[in-house]
């Protein structure tokens, strides 16, 4: 029986299993009898029109089945077939504002003939190595794959991190530590308490600062040779083609895909490598896309996941230590890149399994119908990516203008009156053993939809959540259902802590 790998993302829909064995001849079959098997599952493999959905990949082996016979590929006893969606996990940078921005006439960037010729001569040549860099560096000196020239050229490398978050961290500190001479850095986030478990460049000494203050305190630390360029500002469809024309590698520490397909587009735009990386739970993704030499983003997923979809880490959560092994990926792939050595992935994708430290390569292909890198490209400039992505701000929190709310302080006044309110709990379990709110309703978000007889329509009912975000969708979903009572707790129960209750934990 051929055997379904089941991702993260996806196992709270199939009770938690890692893999699911099938009675199939054929990719298609193993599909549609999975998502029968799971029907909780099926909205999250198929478009309303019964159709794969474009952000969520099948792999057989390593080759991808839309380069095979699609689901007509046929299976054999034994075989296992791989779901490979796309994850929003990175770092936490910021959704591009709308705009629109005609790349430049003539790119900046060098012909390239060969990915191995990234530093331009010129450049090379007006570098010099101090006797206390010498000693420094004097390990990577003495590596026939470095030299003198090959740290030269590391010196002379220009890189961009987007994000200085969780997977910007690492990759920032060993980039730096590695001697890359100019690093710049696009952030406007604070540091904030949440951000200690993995952001390893701030501390706890630097929490309500700007995170790029705290990050070039550490990077200049670590080597005061590097020169640090700040982007304290949002990546947005107007500006990302100034900010990375100068750089040589872009490296993609996003959280969120409306900035991840600006990313992509972008360095399509200027042939500039863009350096992937994401991260969900104990699972991430690392990659190279560059169109110039194989495949881009949109060559993998064409198209990004509907809102609220895809869990961010902010609702899903992250291993701390998952964005260092996933950020020295993508750390390791940018010296290699400057370098011009080695074999870079580009058209490969890695998938790690931290839970069973088990990693997997997977071919890519460039996709010769890639609206942005193909044959016949369709987008020659950048657009507005909240409206592609279907998001008219940040993942989280959902807009809750439009919708019915009550204010933590409404709350508690109203309950200390006596009112008959329901409150609905749509957390997870185990979010409950963190903080809770007493005579709650527990519905899991998931289950709301099959559990909705247990509610009463003539109630008035309070949704809540974390932070306001899966309560506000639920409330548009009760309303849906003919719910006319009902209201969203606006900030959730960490609002609910901070305004109210400081007895109850934040997370």
């Amino acid at each position: 029986m051929p055997t379904i790998v089941i991702p993260t993302a996806l196992r709270a829909y199939t009770d938690n299993q890692t893999s699911v064995k099938v009675e199939a001849s054929t990719v298609g079959e193993a599909i549609q009898q999975l998502a029968e098997r799971f029907p909780k599952l099926k909205p999250h493999l198929f478009n309303e029109q019964g159709r794969l959905r474009s952000f969520v990949n099948l792999y057989l082996g390593d080759e991808d089945v839309r380069h095979l016979q699609g689901l007509d590929t046929p299976l054999n006893e034994g075989d296992e077939l791989v779901i490979v969606p796309s994850v929003a996990g990175g770092t936490a940078t910021h959704v591009p504002t709308p705009g629109r921005h005609a790349p430049p006439g003539q790119s900046e960037s060098p012909a390239l003939s060969d990915w191995r010729h990234l530093i331009d001569d010129t450049r090379l040549q007006s570098v010099s190595l101090s006797q206390e860099e010498v000693l420094r560096y004097s390990r990577h000196l003495i590596m026939p794959e470095v030299t003198m020239e090959g740290q030269k050229r590391l010196k002379a490398a220009r890189v961009l991190l987007v994000g200085a978050g969780g997977l910007g961290s690492p990759v920032a500190m060993y980039l730096a530590a590695a001697g890359v001479g100019t690093i710049g850095l696009v952030d406007f986030d604070n540091v904030d308490y949440t951000n200690l478990q993995r952001q390893i460049l701030h501390f706890t000494s630097d929490v309500g600062r700007p995170k790029l203050q705290s990050a070039i305190e550490k990077i200049q630390a670590i080597n005061p040779h590097v020169h640090v360029i700040p982007f304290e500002t949002r990546l947005t469809s107007e500006n990302a083609l100034d900010i990375l024309r100068d750089f040589d590698v872009i490296v993609d520490g996003t959280d969120n895909f409306p900035t991840r397909y600006l990313v992509n587009d972008a360095c399509v735009l200027l042939g500039k490598p863009n350096v992937y990386g994401s991260i969900f739970r104990f699972e991430g993704q690392a990659s190279v896309f560059w169109a110039t030499h194989g495949p881009c983003y949109r060559c993998l997923y064409p198209e990004p996941p509907p809102p609220g979809l895809v869990p961010s880490c902010a609702e899903g959560g992250v291993l701390g230590i998952l964005p260092g092994l996933i950020g020295l990926v993508q750390a390791t792939e940018t010296i290699k890149l400057i370098l011009g050595k080695g074999e870079p992935l580009i058209g490969r994708l890695l998938l790690l399994d931290a839970l069973a430290m088990r990693w997997r390569e997977l071919k890519l292909r460039k996709d010769p119908n890639c609206p942005v890198c193909g044959e016949n490209p369709t987008i020659r400039e950048l657009i507005d990516y909240m409206e592609f992505c279907g998001l008219r701000g940040e993942e989280a929190p959902i807009t809750t203008d439009e919708l019915p709310s009550i204010t933590p302080r409404e709350l508690k006044e109203r309950l200390e009156r006596g009112e008959p309110l329901v409150i609905l709990d749509v957390r997870e379990p185990f979010e409950l053993e963190i903080s809770r709110l007493p005579n709650a309703l527990h519905i899991p978000m998931g289950q709301v939809a099959e559990r909705v007889h247990e509610l009463n329509p003539a109630d008035e009912i309070v949704v809540m959540c974390r932070s306001g975000g899966r309560s506000a969708q639920i409330t548009r979903l009760l309303q849906a259902m003919g719910f006319r009572r009902v209201k969203n707790l606006a900030g959730g129960i960490n609002a609910y802590a901070q305004e109210v209750d400081p007895s109850l934990p934040v997370y």
